[in-house]
């Protein structure tokens, strides 16, 4: 039966047909946080971000598309996301059995510059069962605008069969430096496009309490933003004052007690939750599933 939490969320996105809507609350009623209002989903597109050795070698069963399926179903995950080729690799023996997310452009480590190929359709997400599309946006990127052009087409395309979008957003390229990219007021601007560009789902790094923008400092001076929970918070209220659902990226592997503490703030922030995919799946199974499953429990207000 559907929560309240669930049905307050859904109302939020008024634009939105039967099938988007259905597709949203499978995510949100699924797995072990299911009616919560809060989500943890693995996404496991490092593969083509950083290469197969760097992203799998530590955790050599990782290398098999089955054992990212598995671990999400068997740790009460709310979706899996991943690239064409290794959700096709799963798509039978796991139908119906958790929501995916179909990762629809991808880049690789040798690329110059910040942009993505589009490296699947809306077509291939509606043959294979999947609950949303990933897109990934650079704010900053020289190429940015044609990534605009590309996601207003896959995201109409999308809505227009039902299924959900989610927009990965991360600043980089052109005149932003690297170290504004993890800046508060620059974070927040991404969710923000994110949300204008019509995602269902916002995906964003956590933030730093660095104020990269000239203009920007201003607005930010007198407020205390060392307590990244308030950062979150923030990020919530430039995401249209929390009527889109924003996750957080769990960014590059870390001990666990940051782990940990990156959910505590991201629960307390207003946050949606976690879309974490190194900081498990480099782990050993076990060591993962007890990770998973201590994170379920703090965004259940458990710990």
């Amino acid at each position: 039966m559907m929560t309240p939490q669930v049905k307050a969320i859904l109302a939020n996105y008024e634009s939105d047909n039967a099938g988007v809507k259905a597709n949203l609350a499978r995510i949100l009623m699924q797995g072990k946080l299911g009616g919560t209002g809060k989500l943890i989903i693995l996404p496991v597109d490092q593969g083509f971000e950083h290469g197969p050795a760097r992203s799998f070698a530590v955790n050599p069963a990782a290398y098999d598309p089955h054992y990212h399926y598995q671990i999400a179903i068997d740790a009460g995950l709310s979706a899996y996301a991943a690239p064409l080729g290794m959700i096709e690799a799963g798509a039978e023996t796991f139908a119906g059995q958790i929501p995916t997310i179909l990762k629809v452009n991808s880049s690789n480590s040798w690329a110059q510059g910040a942009n993505q190929a589009v490296t699947a359709s809306v077509e291939d997400a509606v043959r294979l069962g999947c609950s949303a599309i990933g897109f990934t946006i650079y704010p900053g990127s020289d190429d940015l605008f044609s990534m605009i052009g590309q996601i207003r087409e896959l995201s109409a395309e999308a809505k227009s069969v039902g299924i959900a979008t989610v927009i990965w957003s991360y600043p980089r390229g052109g005149a932003l430096p690297k170290s504004g990219e993890l800046a508060l007021d620059v974070g927040a601007y991404a969710a923000h496009m994110a949300a204008l560009l019509g995602a269902h789902i916002i995906k964003v790094k956590l933030p730093s309490d660095h104020i990269e923008q000239k203009e920007a400092k201003p607005m930010y001076e007198g407020t205390d933003w060392s307590k990244q929970s308030d950062r979150v918070r923030h990020v919530v209220q430039a995401s249209f004052a929390g009527r889109r659902i924003v996750v957080f990226s769990g960014g590059a592997a870390k001990g666990a007690d940051a782990v940990y503490q990156d959910a505590r703030d991201i629960r307390d922030g207003g946050g949606n939750g976690s879309i974490i995919g190194r900081n498990t799946f480099q782990r050993p199974r076990d060591e993962a599933l007890a990770m998973l499953d201590k994170l379920v429990r703090i965004y259940k207000n458990e710990e």
